[in-house]
């Protein structure tokens, strides 16, 4: 993944794409895909338009859910036996998806969204409403030096760091 560094300086709600974004967002993926020499199976491509449609965080068997109904309702003869979606595969495509940054994994909920930036090295907090679910996506400089400090001053490898907080969003106060 490029090392451009992203730090925006306000929230993004991360359920918020028309139509026309998440096709953008899918093309942009499958170049990335491309240059990577990484492969953007149908499959891995079919999760990443589900968790961009999707209006709220979404889990791993909920989008096992809209695959079987999407495979029941399409009459190509390829799929003839392949109704079902095993959940191996569905989580190896997830797993494809946060390698490459597409999407996040917000883990309190275990349930994952689609990433604001999403070709951008960046830390990101994850402000969620327990009462509507709506999940901004905040990537600003106070995240980003909490990560520098824990790697620069204490010397610990941040592997993977999910910050998620957890509340009610100015609409439902």
């Amino acid at each position: 993944m490029p090392t451009t560094s992203s730090n925006c300086e306000h929230a993004h709600d991360v359920q918020d794409f028309t139509p026309q974004d998440v096709t953008e967002r899918l093309e942009a993926a499958k170049e990335q895909s491309r240059m990577r020499g990484v492969r953007f199976t149908p499959l891995r491509q079919q999760i990443y338009t589900l968790v961009l449609q999707a209006n709220k965080p979404v889990g791993a068997y909920d989008l096992i859910t809209q695959l079987q109904q999407m495979r029941l309702l399409d009459n190509d003869s390829e799929l003839e036996g392949t109704k079902n979606v095993a959940p191996p595969t569905v989580y190896r495509s997830l797993e494809f998806l946060l390698s490459e940054g597409l999407i996040h994994q917000l883990t309190s909920i275990n349930a994952y969204v689609p990433c604001c930036h999403p070709r951008a090295h960046h830390t990101a907090a994850f402000l969620i409403c327990e009462q509507c679910q709506r999940v901004q996506e905040c990537s600003s400089l106070p995240v980003q030096e909490m990560m520098s400090f824990a790697e620069e001053d204490i010397g610990f490898t941040v592997a993977r760091s999910v910050i998620e907080l957890s509340g009610r969003c100015q609409a439902c106060q």
